[in-house]
């Protein structure tokens, strides 16, 4: 068997997103470990209309056009969209001035691309990365609980414990976004892996990061600069640090190299009843609580690993 077919099949679900584009661009990068089946855009960081035209764009700088772009859900299970244009700007993806893309949005449903390849696929064969809101998962295992056996995976940038939050002091945004479906998410048995925002908070990009990735010689290496140069921005206001978090970026490594993180078998729950802790992910760190375990959750990075790792991969494209 070729290094090639023995790549593990991985489909995004994705709200692009600067940090979604460093995660996606990586993944690109990595046919011999990763293969792409499908991008599913999700309204999050921006509505669904930029998100869709951003993974077709990012697929398109890397060369990839290849890569199938699916619509997915417009709205969150039950409750008004928010979004997060003062991070990312009016596109989502404002920084890179990046063409048009040639591949056109794929006239299938993002949910129906889910559901269809799942059913076609072995027990065990689809790993399910998550970078945005849980709406779309949550709509898949709501209409299709058979399929869970299909899943291998679900690895998930969301939630947060010893960060807590940062959309609302209590809550991580994805999570905070929909919080109906990520507590179907949690509670559907499927293996979870978490990178919350306790990991992100670690691999911060500072000046002198930002700069390798510029230099690279690429353009994707260049456009990839440019993008987190705006949204770098905000976080560095923001949390008065000398870098901004990575985040979506820590799922694609994750996929990568396991080994640069560390965590435990916990127990999360989500708090989707509380106005003022709304979206909270509750996670049983300690194990204090006796409830049985959901979830891998990820506390500790090798944070020179990770930028090596990350610098690697962008360096391998146009």
């Amino acid at each position: 068997m070729s290094r090639e077919s023995a790549a593990r099949k991985i489909i995004f679900d994705t709200d692009p997103g600067q940090d979604d584009m460093a995660a996606i661009l990586m993944a690109l990068a990595s046919p011999q470990e990763l293969e792409v089946l499908g991008i599913v855009a999700v309204a999050g960081n921006v509505p669904l209309a930029h998100t869709e035209r951003n993974a077709r764009k990012i697929c398109e700088l890397a060369g990839r056009g290849d890569v199938p772009v699916f619509a997915g859900s417009e709205q969150p299970m039950g409750r008004k969209l928010v979004t997060a244009e003062h991070v990312h700007g009016k596109t989502g993806l404002d920084g890179p001035d990046l063409p048009e893309p040639k591949a056109k949005l794929q006239a299938k449903p993002g949910i129906d691309f889910l559901i269809e390849t799942l059913r076609a696929a072995k027990d065990g064969e689809i790993t399910l990365c998550t970078l945005g809101p849980l709406t779309d998962i949550g709509l898949l295992l709501t209409r299709a609980p058979e399929l869970k056996p299909k899943i291998r995976e679900i690895v998930m940038m969301a939630g947060a414990y010893f960060e807590v939050g940062n959309i609302t002091p209590a809550a991580e945004f994805n999570v905070y976004v929909d919080p109906t479906a990520a507590e179907i998410v949690f509670k559907s048995g499927v293996p979870i892996t978490v990178m919350p925002l306790d990991v992100t908070h670690q691999v911060l990009l500072i000046q002198p990061r930002l700069d390798r990735l510029a230099a690279l010689g690429n353009r994707s290496g260049k456009a990839l600069a440019e993008a987190l140069t705006f949204s770098r921005t905000f976080d560095v206001n923001k949390y008065g640090t000398e870098g901004a978090p990575l985040h979506d970026p820590t799922v694609t490594a994750y996929l990568l190299r396991p080994e640069l993180f560390g965590g435990r078998h916990i127990n999360v729950e989500i708090e989707t009843k509380s106005a003022l802790t709304m979206g909270m992910t509750v996670a049983d760190y300690w194990r204090v609580t006796g409830r049985p375990a959901n979830a891998r959750y990820m506390r500790e990075v090798d944070v020179e690993g990770f930028f090596g790792l990350l610098f690697e991969r962008i360096a391998r494209l146009p």
